[in-house]
């Protein structure tokens, strides 16, 4: 499954940078979140909870960055399992940052995602309106954070 998307932040990119790759800052802003802890500076490990209508999973999940070119393009590849034998999943992942005018940045990504056992049979058209909103959330959550950093 496809997904990708841009929105754009109010932050210099190398504030913008600095925060998307803080697993703290990553924890607080992802909802659902429970754990984002990095082993070195190119490794997390992940435990998130989600809801798709009353089924509810724990993905526990190591997300390795395997390219890099600070402040502006990450590649990462994720590989996990939902917790309860519910299956697995990868994800690849690219993100570029841009500056924009006024102070702001563009976030682009896309990610390339497979699903693997019960956690596929959600149905891609379910798995992208939560993944849409997991999203949102993400944005409005990482412009507070913005916010809260640079006092404007």
């Amino acid at each position: 499954m496809q997904i990708d998307g841009k929105f754009v932040v109010k932050g210099k990119i190398n504030d913008v940078w600095a925060m998307v790759l803080e697993p703290g800052t990553l924890a607080s802003c992802i909802p659902g979140a429970e754990k984002i802890e990095s082993t070195d500076n190119k490794t997390y490990n992940c435990l998130v909870k989600q809801s798709v209508g009353p089924i509810s999973v724990k993905l526990q999940f190591v997300v390795n960055l395997t390219e890099i070119t600070p402040p502006t393009y990450v590649k990462a590849v994720g590989r996990g399992e939902a917790l309860g034998k519910l299956g697995t999943f990868g994800i690849d992942l690219t993100v570029h940052l841009a500056e924009q005018a006024a102070g702001s940045c563009e976030i682009d990504y896309k990610a390339d995602v497979s699903m693997v056992g019960k956690l596929a049979t959600f149905g891609e058209r379910i798995m992208r309106a939560k993944v849409k909103s997991v999203g949102d959330e993400f944005t409005k959550n990482l412009e507070k954070k913005l916010k809260e950093k640079t006092g404007s």
